[in-house]
């Protein structure tokens, strides 16, 4: 899988290396089981601080999508579920642009209850 970061973008780079990750779940180009690039070659392939690979790698195992282990690395969790991932995605980005409308958490969730199909 490439890698790429914007360091133009608003978006801080930890998250776009970690919205990668996720991409590549969801799309089935990362598999279960599957080696990530090692932080230090990836913050090297990069240009950017490891402490940013290692922020990146360490919000992906707080969703449970990947383990981080001592001389293995970080490798793809065999549960990892890229239907719910699409959804935490798809969350994230309603999200983002509720807050850029200037609402705020009560104002979401009464958008989210209020949705139907």
């Amino acid at each position: 899988m490439l890698f790429r970061v914007d360091v133009a973008a608003s978006e801080p780079l930890a998250d776009q290396i970690a919205a990668q990750v996720r991409g590549g779940i969801m799309r089935g180009e990362l598999a279960a089981g599957e080696r990530l690039p090692a932080a230090r070659e990836l913050a090297e392939v990069l240009d950017v601080n490891l402490h940013t690979v290692l922020r990146a790698y360490g919000r992906l195992r707080d969703e449970e999508l990947i383990e981080l282990r001592r001389g293995r690395g970080a490798v793809v969790r065999g549960d990892a579920d890229a239907a719910r991932l699409r959804l935490a995605e798809l969350a994230r980005q309603f999200v983002r642009e509720a807050r850029k409308q200037g609402l705020g958490e009560t104002e979401m969730l009464e958008i989210v209850k209020g949705a139907r199909p």
